[in-house]
């Protein structure tokens, strides 16, 4: 009976060794199972532009509000303009902002509204390489319709150009000034198709940049929207479109320094637009001007019925000669 003890005592250490064998061979055919999970995180990011049908309304947003943008803050900021949002209580002012790029070599596309199917749809913004379609609206301050033209990078370092952009130079040294053409338009519409609004279509360039990888709103972004859409004083039901905070240095911040309200600018009919849809060419300031005091210019039959009335005074004309010659000279 006691001979046998030893032996069950022999065999455990084989069953042991047996058994962690076997259980070695698990784990062996256990490993690849970390090789399924893939890790396409990256799919997640392209497939950010999920809420771009997500808001949709069926009136068109209010033109764009008047305003001067705030100096910028921290060097390596970029700045993304304000642009009208949808919520429960209609249309809101988002207000323009500097913020930190998630990335060195990246620019922001801003969002914009599209007329298409009989309703309004929200295009939202991303980060990209390349600065993609935007629905040619001006937000000014570089974002001109097309492009970026208020900065670039110059290898990790963010450039501005100082002719489209607000930069305190003794503090911010990566700049350039070049100028940039702007077309002048007779309104601040604030979307694209549809009646009235810009009828500007995809470059090329842009075409490519859309197929590019990009990157949602940073954190920061998101949580300044959240703040705006809280934020009564700017819904445009309440401010009739012209937000007291239509720009500020710091995302979210909307008091104290740094706040910019929008100027009080009368805004033409957005029904004008549809009969004018191409812009008022840049080399004419003077014909915008017209149209913003129209008291100052007289239908073309009134001026040309005055004009008859004013018979021709040839000797008039003659006798004040000697007026234009200066003190002192011969006559």
């Amino acid at each position: 009976m006691h001979a046998s003890v030893p032996v069950i005592r022999l065999l455990r250490p084989a069953i042991f060794t047996a058994g962690a064998v076997l259980l070695s061979g698990c784990a062996v055919a256990v490993r690849p199972a970390p090789i399924a999970v893939v890790a396409p995180a990256p799919v997640a990011v392209v497939a950010a532009p999920a809420p771009v049908v997500a808001v949709q309304a069926y009136e068109p947003p209010p033109p764009l509000p008047v305003y001067e943008q705030p100096p910028c803050p921290v060097v390596g900021y970029m700045w993304t303009p304000g642009y009208w949002h949808w919520g429960p209580a209609g249309y809101y002012w988002v207000p323009g902002t500097w913020v930190a790029p998630p990335s060195v070599g990246l620019l922001w596309t801003p969002g914009y509204w599209g007329f298409a199917g009989g309703v309004y749809a929200w295009h939202a913004g991303y980060w990209g390489p390349h600065v993609g379609f935007y629905g040619g609206v001006n937000y000014g301050f570089g974002y001109v319709g097309s492009g970026y033209a208020g900065g670039r990078w110059v290898g990790n370092n963010f450039s501005y150009n100082t002719n489209v952009t607000n930069v305190n130079t003794t503090v911010v040294h990566n700049t350039y000034n070049e100028t940039v053409i702007n077309n002048v338009t007779i309104n601040k519409v604030s979307y694209n198709g549809g009646a009235g609004g810009t009828v500007a279509t995809p470059t090329p360039q842009e075409k490519l940049a859309a197929t590019e990888t990009h990157v949602p709103p940073t954190a920061i972004q998101q949580q300044h929207v959240q703040e705006a859409a809280k934020n009564p004083a700017l819904s445009a039901r309440a401010n009739g479109g012209h937000p007291a905070v239509a720009a500020t240095t710091h995302p979210g911040n909307f008091s104290g320094p740094g706040v910019v309200a929008a100027k009080s600018v009368v805004h033409p009919d957005p029904g004008t637009a549809a009969a004018t849809p191409h812009p008022v060419p840049a080399s004419k300031p003077a014909a915008a001007a017209n149209a913003a005091h129209p008291a100052a210019q007289a239908p073309h039959a009134n001026r040309d019925v005055a004009a008859n009335k004013q018979p021709p005074k040839p000797k008039k004309q003659e006798k004040p000669a000697h007026e234009g010659k200066q003190e002192g000279e011969k006559s």
